[in-house]
């Protein structure tokens, strides 16, 4: 039998340790939403490529949640102590934060199941060089999948387009999959799951698509070999067609034309304005963002607590009808007290002077070295009896580590 105390320990550990750092990540979220939106509106509104390299730099927010700065600068201390102590202190708020993520990715990716279980039942059709997904919805063609992308185009669009302009449309969402958008899409929902208390992940979340898109347009115009103008005849055709959508199109996450006239609009603007660009410098460019990401990265890696960190830490207390801390100084018992894998070595004079300085009377422990999560964040610690009565210099103790139980392996592994 489980012991199910354990278990829900362990669950509620859990909670508190990652409430504690996801809350801080998004506390980092809804500074670096601002700058993102400042930053693309101010500089680099007419910057298409830099725009979609500044949402990278969300990447780097799952990752911010045990930096050392949280317990090292004075600074930062001041600011987020009342808040570190709450998520550390009030084991129902990490449930309910929790429970927020289960129940945010419920709602997104159920969405994302159901409409790939309808995608799965559509009917196929022979497009270029490969198949296509046909629907009867009036909806603008789209990508579904990771591994197996699913391209869907409506019917009437297949009826009414002409070669030509159907190798458009596939090409476009080609290029969706070519450039990874569908897993940075993947990605974004995941941190709208994590981080659900900033409604601005959602609320900014097409401008996040529509610079997604218009890179897939300049990308797309420029391997097409079409003029901006031919191109963007298709994009009007394509909102002619499905200007009487119905109320049947199911919502979901999808890299497909905009179904708002505005947006399409606005994409309508930046094809006008395209002018053709230099390939080998945007591949630099974004080969130089990923450095840059994968540099920050390494940083926060260097800065940050482990996921489980070695105690070298050393406590005495002592039992005489109720429990006490005699000591915690570690510099002070470090001079007394060592210990190994096996045994623990006390300086007996030295400590049983230090004994008596402290009037510390009855059951003597001493307790040291294991591990910790975050500081002040659980944990676990050898321990050993000292019985005084020893003649010897150095008294050697022998201790049995407690640290191959499952349970505290498993806290480990978190």
């Amino acid at each position: 039998m489980p012991d199910w105390s354990k278990i829900g320990s362990l669950m509620d550990f859990s909670a508190v340790y990652y409430t504690t750092q996801l809350v801080r990540c998004a506390f980092f979220s809804f500074i670096l939403t601002g700058v993102v939106m400042l930053l693309r509106k101010v500089f680099f509104s007419g910057q298409t490529f830099f725009r979609g390299l500044l949402w990278s730099s969300f990447l780097l927010l799952p990752f911010l949640g045990r930096l050392k700065i949280f317990y090292e600068n004075e600074v930062v201390l001041q600011i987020s102590w009342r808040l570190t102590a709450a998520t550390m202190s009030w084991i129902w708020a990490d449930r309910i934060y929790m429970a927020g993520i289960f129940v945010t990715a419920v709602c997104i990716f159920g969405k994302r199941l159901r409409l790939w279980r309808l995608v799965s039942g559509m009917e196929k059709a022979v497009l270029g060089d490969g198949l296509v997904c046909v629907t009867d919805m009036n909806v603008t063609p789209f990508t579904l999948g990771l591994l197996k992308p699913k391209i869907v185009i409506p019917k009437v669009i297949l009826e009414n387009y002409g070669r030509d302009e159907l190798r458009v449309v596939v090409q476009h969402e080609q290029t969706h999959i070519r450039l990874g958008h569908l897993w940075f899409g993947l990605a974004w929902d995941i941190l709208r799951c994590l981080f659900w208390i900033n409604p601005f992940l959602t609320i900014f979340q097409k401008y996040f698509h529509g610079d997604m898109e218009d890179i897939c347009d300049r990308v797309s115009i420029q391997k097409s070999g079409r003029t901006a103008q031919e191109y963007g005849l298709v994009l009007l055709k394509t909102l002619k067609l499905l200007c009487s959508e119905s109320g049947s199109t199911p919502p979901a996450l999808t890299y497909a034309g905009e179904r708002e006239f505005a947006d399409m609009k606005r994409r309508i603007g930046e094809i006008a304005g395209f002018c053709p660009y230099k390939r080998k410098m945007c591949v630099g460019m974004a080969a130089a963002g990923f450095l840059v990401i994968a540099a920050m990265l390494f940083a926060i890696h260097t800065n940050s607590y482990a996921r489980c960190n070695e105690s070298r830490d050393i406590m005495v207390g002592n039992y005489n009808g109720k429990p006490e801390i005699v000591s915690h100084d570690t510099g002070e018992l470090g001079r007394m007290i060592s210990y190994d894998d096996k045994y623990v070595y006390v300086r007996r004079e030295a400590f049983e002077d230090f004994l008596r300085e402290n009037n510390a009377e009855g059951e003597i422990w001493i307790i040291f070295g294991g591990f910790y999560k975050l500081p002040g964040l659980a944990g676990a610690a050898e321990s050993c009896i000292y019985e005084k009565g020893s003649r010897d210099s150095t008294v050697q103790i022998p201790y049995e580590s407690m640290m191959d139980s499952w349970y505290l392996k498993l806290l480990k592994l978190l």
